[in-house]
């Protein structure tokens, strides 16, 4: 588990998830494995907006291998942070 605070002040209690739940959360909200084009960093997104690219899911979860991130969960919402 991890704490996040909000911009609003708020603290968060965030449980790290494995990358099938990370699936299920995303699909369920419309949301793909995706990146700012021309980096390496990944992130979720509902693909409409145009920095943005789509990666698959073997993409997205070698990225998180190799920047040593995980995708934490928190009553649904996501964030992906160093683990």
């Amino acid at each position: 588990m991890s704490r996040y605070n909000t911009q609003e002040g708020h603290s968060l209690v965030m449980e790290k998830i494995n990358l099938d739940k990370a699936k299920d959360i995303a699909k369920k909200k419309g949301l793909k494995p995706g990146r700012v084009k021309g980096t390496n960093g990944v992130q979720f997104t509902k693909g409409n907006n145009a920095r943005l690219e789509i990666v698959s899911w073997d993409v997205f979860e070698k990225t998180l291998g190799d920047r040593k991130l995980a995708v934490f969960e928190s009553g649904g919402w996501m964030k992906i942070m160093k683990k």
